[in-house]
């Protein structure tokens, strides 16, 4: 009978998997935090792997450079508002798309103002990652959530029949500026119900 394999090197690569995923984890934790509270071009390495507790040598064998840290970050905060805007519809229980795109302009107005994504996703995020770049991994969470809500309506025959790409693009476009007219203003919460009433008008606009 041959002789059964170690399990000790498939238990060490484990440990291996479960370090580095901790490793990149906590720059990615502290890189949200510093990118947020200072802005990317404030923000040194040596501040990240000091706030990680960890080494330089580990944030160049996760991530290529500081951008690329950045840009697990963009996705990160991304992922996040995606997930929180598509709770806060499911929990209403909806089965009309409109007022689902509703509720979902509703929750992106009030997010869009904490620091993490005025900061990182909308001032930061295109000019450090580029357009490019920047929309593509918009693409993979809120841009993605935003063109699902939409085909579904179309589908639904709530929304008038046309392309949903260019749609889902002019809707992120506006809720960007949007964020960054809330952002900018005085009177934030004024800002925000100004907004709340545009998109209601294009939303509105959208419908059969």
């Amino acid at each position: 009978m041959p002789a059964l394999p170690s399990p000790e090197p498939q238990s060490q690569r484990r440990r291996q998997v479960d370090r580095s995923a901790a490793t990149q984890a906590a720059l990615i934790a502290a890189g949200r935090r510093l990118f947020a509270e200072e802005g990317f071009a404030s923000v040194g390495t040596e501040a990240i792997v000091a706030a990680a507790g960890v080494s330089r040598g580990a944030l160049y064998h996760q991530f290529v450079d500081k951008s690329a840290l950045f840009a697990a970050v963009v996705e990160a905060v991304e992922a996040d508002v995606a997930a929180r805007i598509a709770a806060e519809v499911a929990a209403v229980g909806s089965t009309d798309p409109i007022e689902a795109l509703r509720l979902a302009a509703r929750a992106w107005l009030r997010i869009c103002v904490e620091p993490e994504v005025h900061r990182i996703v909308l001032l930061d995020g295109p000019s450090v990652l580029g357009w490019a770049e920047w929309r593509e991994l918009c693409a993979r969470h809120v841009f993605g959530l935003v063109r699902d809500v939409l085909a579904w309506g179309i589908d639904a025959g709530r929304i008038r029949r046309q392309p949903v790409g260019p749609l889902a693009h002019v809707l992120m476009g506006a809720s960007d500026e949007a964020a960054l007219y809330i952002a900018r203003a005085n009177d934030a919460e004024t800002a925000r119900a100004e907004m709340a009433n545009v998109f209601e008008l294009l939303i509105e606009g959208l419908t059969r």
